[in-house]
């Protein structure tokens, strides 16, 4: 802090407390850093407060009341369900994500961890201001790692406002609306179209692309696609977006479909077309640390900008926008300054989607495969065939691996299904430790268990199938 003539350093600086920055400035702590972190808002970024943990929890809620109302086994009817919506919010801020974002203060503190509440932005290459709600200070640092995430896109004609609101905003509703329209229908549009279908809410998803989920394969979205439409939930592909119109009660969208303008009457908008990357107030330009068109900061393999003591991590980096990304950038990172013989490796970085069913993916698809050159194939495995789904009334999925057709060697893989955001683990961990088919076929699996389904892929890719 500015004394005077003199400044304090604060040795590694983090900028912002997500699920980047909270994990680098442990980790870095824990290597014997001494670490400042600096936070604008609340302890936990985005993903605690109003993104991942928030919607998962809302994704079980329905789940439940779904069921409730629909049970999935004959001879059990619930004669009646009530919802109230009021105390599933409760119940979502105060026990689930207030004890998350306690625990990771307590675990800052335990690791000495100083937490300075403001926005920072750069000074010059090693002093940052850390403004606050009565004024600010100057601090020198010998390291920082950027960490500030992504904010919602806005697009023209849809102003955020009281009904045209961005996944913040849907999260913290105090009512279920009766109709919601979503523009975007990637992964949290996708989510929380799910999460208010399953609550008993009208939803229409307005999607750019001539598929929902298009990151993901078109056989295995088609699970997706099918539960929504029990869910009664209407899919406009190819739609564009044109403008809305707002009153105290509703909000009417006026979109196109193959040169048609059609229009719909709502209570709610969700605007989940991306998100842009939190790099534009930090004064970059004043240290030189160099950007792409996107706005995203250039790094290497060790997560090191331009400059050698400043390194960036997350959203505001290229590649996917996931927490647990971001989590292991931080790692990386932290590491890194200590000295350590570390970098980052992309091969298997799962992403999921917590839609009905779940979809997950690790490393390579098919086409990526034979797009660098590897003479690879896809065995696959329906849920259909495994014990314990069935049992639990959750047959529709199926698992698909990809592998080299020489070594066997696990590349890859795609899950819909039941706990697909689980088993999407043991993919990636073959691909981590460049196992094969074989291996993951000759590792017993527990019955009847939903794992069972990757080790009949497996089987499938052997030409040694058992239960297909």
């Amino acid at each position: 802090m500015v004394v005077g003539d003199f400044e304090s350093s604060l040795g590694t600086v983090v900028i912002g407390s997500g699920p980047g920055g909270y994990v680098a400035a442990i980790r870095a702590a824990q290597l014997g850093q001494k670490v400042t972190l600096i936070e604008k808002e609340n302890i936990g970024g985005t993903c605690l407060n109003v993104g991942c943990i928030p919607s998962k929890a809302l994704i079980q809620a329905s789940h439940h009341y779904q069921s409730m109302m629909d049970s999935p086994f004959p001879g059990i009817e619930a004669k009646e369900a009530s919802l109230d919506f009021t105390a599933i919010q409760d119940w979502k801020d105060n026990q689930v994500v207030k004890k998350l974002t306690d625990g990771i203060k307590f675990l800052l503190k335990k690791n000495k961890v100083d937490v300075l509440e403001g926005t920072g932005y750069f000074m010059d290459n090693h002093r940052v201001r850390v403004m606050g709600e009565f004024g600010g200070d100057t601090y020198t640092f010998e390291n920082v790692i950027i960490a500030t995430g992504s904010t919602p896109i806005e697009i023209p004609g849809f102003k955020f406002k009281k009904r045209v609101i961005d996944s913040t905003g849907l999260l913290n509703l105090t009512e279920v609306p009766k109709k919601l329209v979503v523009i975007g229908g990637g992964y949290i549009g996708s989510e929380l179209a799910g999460v208010y279908a399953n609550l008993g809410t009208e939803v229409t998803i307005l999607e750019g692309q001539s598929s929902i989920l298009p990151n993901f394969d078109k056989k295995l979205v088609k699970y997706v696609e099918k539960s929504f439409k029990k869910m009664n939930v209407t899919i406009e592909t190819n739609a564009l977006a044109k403008k809305s119109e707002q009153s105290d009660k509703d909000v009417k969208v006026v979109y196109e479909v193959n040169g048609k303008e059609k229009e719909i009457i709502c209570d709610y908008v969700l605007v989940s077309v991306g998100r842009k990357p939190n790099t534009k107030e930090l004064g970059l330009e004043r240290i030189g640390v160099e950007m792409d068109e996107r706005g995203l900061i250039k790094v290497d393999e060790h997560c090191q900008t331009t400059l050698k003591h400043v390194y960036a991590i997350g959203d505001i980096v290229p590649g996917l926008a996931l927490a647990h990304k971001a989590s292991y950038e931080g790692k990386v990172a932290a590491e890194s300054i200590s000295g350590q013989d570390v970098s980052v490796d992309y091969r298997a970085m799962p992403a999921v989607c917590f839609t009905e069913p779940e979809l997950a993916s690790t490393g390579l698809t098919l086409a990526e495969a034979k797009e660098a050159g590897i003479d690879a194939k896809v065995s696959e495995f329906p849920f259909q065939g495994n014990g314990r789904a069935l049992s639990m009334g959750k047959a529709e999925g199926l698992v698909q691996i990809v592998s080299d057709k020489e070594t066997g060697e696990v590349l890859g893989g795609q899950i819909a299904g039941v706990n697909a955001s689980d088993l999407i683990s043991e993919i990636t961990l073959a691909i981590e430790t460049s196992a094969s088919i074989e291996d993951i076929s000759l590792t017993v699996h527990p019955h009847p268990t939903i794992s069972e389904t990757i080790m009949e892929a497996a089987e499938v890719g052997l030409g040694l199938p058992i239960h297909i």
